[in-house]
């Protein structure tokens, strides 16, 4: 069976050797990338070959977990992130989602759970969907500037969010071959929502239509 792959990003050295062996022990995991701060994180990217999944210490120097997910979302990177943090405060929580991270687990947290997690969010895309989509509305709705957005999507739009949300994430090359277009097409319509409705990833489109609810299987 084909390993799942994994980066660490956490200031701590005996944090990452300790949460190392512990994936190497509860599944088929493997650590293939470690970085002591954000910086050093972002300063890699674009990267070849990059782990199916990063663990994200919120406490770091330099820059926090949070700045690292905003950074991320600045940059359109679309990467997998687990925010690992021992402070459990619900601001930090709602702004992680919010910023596009895929799960948030607590420090004490079981292997069990920690498991649990990197499965949903390596196969399915997220770690507890309907968590997640309360928190991006409860985020959204208290913003001092929040207002109610009329939706308008033409057919091909519908078409390539019902794709951008499948659970085989699929990439934008496999779109267009679906969709019967042109990669330069399916940019078009990223570009054409991002434009509308300020969004910045392609985690960000997973979300608005969480939000919104346009698309399978998020709808009621």
């Amino acid at each position: 069976m084909e390993k799942t792959t994994i980066g660490i990003i956490d200031d701590h050295h005996i944090v990452r050797h300790g949460l190392k062996e512990l994936l190497h022990k509860i599944s088929n995991y493997k650590v293939t990338h470690e970085f002591d701060n954000g910086e050093d994180f972002l300063s890699s990217l674009p990267m070849e070959n990059a782990p199916d999944l990063f663990i994200l210490d919120y406490s770091m120097p330099r820059m926090n977990g949070i700045e690292v997910l905003q950074a991320l979302e600045e940059k359109q990177q679309e990467h997998k992130v687990l925010l690992l943090t021992q402070h459990f405060d619900e601001n930090i929580i709602d702004t992680a989602y919010h910023h596009g991270a895929r799960g948030f687990l607590h420090k004490n947290c079981t292997a069990h759970d920690l498991k649990f997690a990197i499965d949903n969010i390596v196969k399915i895309g997220y770690n507890n969907v309907s968590e997640i989509l309360k928190r991006v509305r409860n985020y959204e709705g208290n913003g001092a500037n929040a207002q109610r957005q009329t939706i308008q999507l033409s057919v091909r739009e519908a078409d390539f969010l019902r794709l951008v949300c499948d659970e085989k994430e699929y990439t934008y090359e496999q779109m267009a071959d679906i969709m019967g277009r042109s990669v330069k097409s399916i940019e078009a319509y990223r570009t054409a929502l991002f434009d509308r409705y300020g969004i910045k990833s392609k985690v960000g489109l997973v979300l608005f239509s969480f939000k919104h609810k346009l698309t399978p299987p998020f709808l009621d």
